[in-house]
């Protein structure tokens, strides 16, 4: 019997974690031959189903998450027309928690594993012996399934009952996992352009209403001494970017900084681990390990959702914002800080979204992530809104329209702060202006001026590069008074700052038009002289860039330093 596990990723960097466990585990278990195949949602439906088709497997198992089901539903019906005799299923959050509204939907698709699939995919391969086509007979004595109920005599379009064999015991020590890069192991990775991701627990004992991490409260975890094993292989080959899915990671204090320690101590100086971790639970020891952790080692998630106490509560998360904000403050910019805002959450209006928003920013996070509530299947949010009003997509990913406290208005206008924010904080393309800005007056009331002028010039209609961006806000500031009328802002500065960030992203060929390029050759050349770069004088005028501006853009405070500044930026 051929087993094939698909998975559709969200583009080519992902890995999926999910298919490698199963067949990774059911290998041990049990000699089979398994294969995996990874797709993108970009690719043509007709090229994913030609590679399939091609394996001829008896056994096809999906991996579903709410950005790829959409695409697996359109390719499932196709593939028995290829592959008319071979078993069908899925598995993942998405299909597990929506298994009847799948099944019905789809009439090829056999059966679905809900929850945690290594022992009852294990269990599948076992109980076929071998045959795929004896399978359907055996789904009902196979716990972890739901699968269609159908008399042999009828066909299943008549018969669509969905039955459930009951939930599934979970693994109790996740040391008993392989590995679940083999290809790694073999010299077959791809360090530079994939991220892998790596998963040391399982569970969350927190309670967060929109979350299906909340549904299993009981956590289990990798030894220690194996966690750090399996890190060593990713040192060993110099992956770029290792992401823990531990939905906490900073649960045991031994066992989490015992995890840092190593890393630590045995970083290869390329290597970027990710972890997602709860900072109002960061212990006082946890901290002070931090203090010396240096660039290029970590980087943290951290959900702050809300600074608004009545909506923190309404969801089950802690109202201890004060506490969350001080501990964050005292991780060291040495690690990357990524902090996540929900919209569309319980009694968060716009107003109050704005106080959110301004809390997270006066963090000053690397990157704020401005997601949308998503009322997933099986959450205790997703009955909440049905009781309270809530309008949202039906189909994945579920993403919330409008609330009792914000119309479909409010959403799309977060949508085009989600978009300026990324443009003008995430990118870090223009933190000289953004951080001289956003220390002087609310970010909130900013963005939201600049989101109503790029409204008036169709600024969010399609995808814009880098370029526009600049061009933007420059005439934005041009046409704006009303934020400057208090003189907290000064214009001719961010104009300064704004033209720094310009050059300083990279060497140009030419100045757009809202560029006044203040240029001395002379001087280029005597800072090249000054700077031991005029061996070969075409190359190092070719590499730098010469630039004059009213206020020291380099300054911690350049309103404070009115005066003439010459720059020399030299390009990597």
């Amino acid at each position: 019997m051929k087993v094939l596990l698909v998975s559709v990723n969200a583009s080519y960097m992902h890995t999926n974690l999910a298919i490698r466990d199963l067949k990774n585990y059911a290998e041990k278990a049990r000699a089979a031959n398994i294969a995996i195949a990874e797709y993108t949602i970009n690719q043509p439906i007709g090229e994913v189903l030609r590679g399939i088709a091609f394996t001829n497997a008896n056994l096809i198992l999906f991996s579903t998450y709410i950005w790829n089901a959409e695409y697996v539903c359109k390719l499932l019906p196709e593939i028995k027309k290829v592959l008319p005799d071979c078993i069908l299923g899925a598995g993942g959050p998405e299909f597990g928690y929506g298994a009847k509204k799948y099944l019905s939907a789809i009439a090829d698709l056999d059966f679905i594993i809900f929850g945690e699939g290594e022992l009852t995919f294990t269990e599948l391969i076992e109980k076929s012996g071998g045959d795929a086509k004896s399978l359907p007979a055996k789904l009902k004595d196979i716990k972890g399934l739901f699968y269609r109920a159908c008399e042999s005599s009828q066909p299943r379009e008549v018969a669509p009952d969905i039955l459930f064999t009951g939930n599934r015991a979970l693994i109790e020590n996740l040391d008993d996992l392989p590995f679940p890069y083999p290809e790694i192991l073999a010299g077959d990775a791809d360090p530079d352009h994939k991220i892998y991701y790596y998963e040391s627990s399982r569970g969350c004992p927190f309670g967060c209403s929109y979350c299906l991490s909340s549904v299993d409260k009981r956590v289990r975890f990798k030894s220690l001494e194996r966690t750090c094993n399996e890190l060593q292989i990713f040192l060993d080959n110099n992956i770029k970017l290792v992401k823990f899915v531990d939905r906490t990671y900073n649960l045991d204090e031994n066992r989490y900084i015992g995890i840092w320690d190593y890393i630590v101590k045995h970083h290869n100086g390329k290597t970027m681990f990710h972890f997602e971790i709860e900072a109002e639970y960061l212990s006082e020891k946890a901290l002070d390990f931090l203090q010396n952790i240096p660039s290029g080692v970590m980087q943290f998630e951290m959900g702050v959702q809300s600074a608004n106490k009545k909506t923190l509560a309404a969801i089950n998360r802690s109202t201890n914002i004060e506490e969350l904000a001080e501990k964050i403050k005292r991780i060291p910019r040495t690690i990357h800080q990524h902090l996540d805002l929900i919209a569309g959450l319980p009694y968060e209006d716009l107003e109050s979204f704005g106080h959110s928003y301004d809390f997270v920013m006066g963090l000053r996070p690397d990157a704020l992530q401005l997601g949308f509530l998503k009322v997933l299947n099986g959450t205790e949010m997703e009955k909440y809104a049905k009781d309270n009003g809530w309008k949202w997509m039906e189909s994945p990913a579920y993403e919330t329209f409008s609330t009792p406290y914000m119309t479909f208005s409010d959403i799309a206008f977060l949508k085009d702060i989600e978009v300026v924010t990324d443009a003008y904080w995430n990118k870090g393309s223009f933190a000289y202006t953004m951080k001289y800005v956003f220390r002087v007056t609310s970010p909130w009331a900013f963005l939201c001026a600049l989101v109503e002028y790029g409204r008036s010039v169709n600024a969010f209609s399609q995808a814009r590069k880098e370029a526009y961006w600049f061009e933007l806000i420059n005439d934005f500031i041009g046409s704006t008074d009303n934020l400057f009328s208090d003189g907290a802002l000064d214009k001719n500065l961010i104009y300064d700052l704004l033209r720094h960030d310009f050059v300083r992203t990279g060497k140009k060929g030419n100045f757009p038009a809202w560029y006044k390029h203040n240029y001395d050759k002379d001087k280029h050349r005597k800072l090249l002289e000054e700077n031991g770069m005029l061996e070969n004088t075409r190359i190092g005028f070719a590499i730098t860039e010469y630039e004059e501006f009213d206020y020291n853009v380099l300054s911690e405070k350049p309103e404070a330093e009115k005066n003439r500044t010459e720059i020399l930026i030299r390009y990597k």
